[in-house]
């Protein structure tokens, strides 16, 4: 198969990769979070539903989206911009990051939050703020990027009280 690292290309989101984000995003909460969140909600969730919302997400120009190719196929993704709840320190937002299972601890994980601090960057967010489930062992992979523990929060999702753990970097340049 040869190095993902060379082979894989990481490029900005364009409407017409929406399906394709939306089917990495569904396949990735049905892997990542089962067993963390209700199953029902879980196998609910439509591809059909998610490509609407980015289809309409990356044809307004909001947000800067990034994807992961491995030839012609998408990945994975991320998603970023200016922080959402106005905080004080952490001035931009990793809003989402997820790569399907098969796909993972491989680099692309990296260099999608790489792109997406990059973004950031120029758009003169020096700090960068994620929040992730508390109960996700993704939270390694930000520790592991050099995340700092912030803050922890309670939000509501499929009907259920879950604790988010916020990770961030005060410098986002570090990532790159």
């Amino acid at each position: 198969m040869g190095d993902v690292r060379a082979q894989a290309v990481i490029r900005e989101a364009t409407p017409d990769d929406a399906r394709a984000i939306a089917a990495v995003h569904v396949s990735s909460w049905q892997s990542t979070y089962r067993g963390l969140l209700n199953d029902a909600y879980l196998d609910s969730l439509s591809v059909d539903d998610h490509a609407g919302r980015w289809q309409r997400l990356l044809a307004s120009g909001t947000g800067d989206t990034f994807v992961a190719l491995e030839g012609p196929d998408v990945v994975g993704f991320a998603s970023c911009g200016r922080e959402r709840d106005q905080d004080p320190i952490y001035l931009g937002e990793l809003y989402a990051i997820y790569l399907l299972r098969d796909h993972q601890r491989r680099g692309l994980g990296r260099r999608l939050v790489r792109a997406a601090a990059e973004r950031l960057l120029e758009l003169d967010y020096r700090s960068m703020l994620i929040w992730v489930l508390a109960d996700n062992p993704a939270r390694a992979f930000y520790e592991a990027l050099g995340g700092a523990f912030v803050r922890a929060r309670q939000m509501e999702i499929a009907g259920e009280s879950k604790e988010e753990a916020g990770y961030g970097w005060l410098d986002a340049a570090v990532l790159l």
